[in-house]
């Protein structure tokens, strides 16, 4: 009966340090976790990565309209001023 007593007394502690050590691991991920959302360059990095995304899913023949529409008015400016 006092080897019960023993062993169960010696548990406690152990299941104690076992649970500090997998709230430290947890932790420790949700700081990284956060210090990776707050970091000004893996910010932008994510931003680039959007922003390439959403311009390879235009429409080409959108695409093509609005180049075709930069070149246009790009055009009839230098067009003016050497008008001038």
């Amino acid at each position: 009966m006092a080897e019960t007593q023993i062993d169960t007394a010696k548990l406690a502690p152990e299941a104690l340090v076992g649970e500090i050590e997998r709230t430290r691991a947890e932790l420790a991920r949700t700081i990284d976790q956060i210090s990776d959302r707050v970091s000004p360059s893996k910010v932008a990095r994510r931003s680039t990565d959007r922003a390439r995304q959403r311009i390879s899913q235009i429409d080409p023949l959108i695409g093509g309209a609005a180049a075709l529409a930069v070149v246009g008015v790009t055009c009839f400016v230098i067009w003016r001023r050497l008008r001038k």
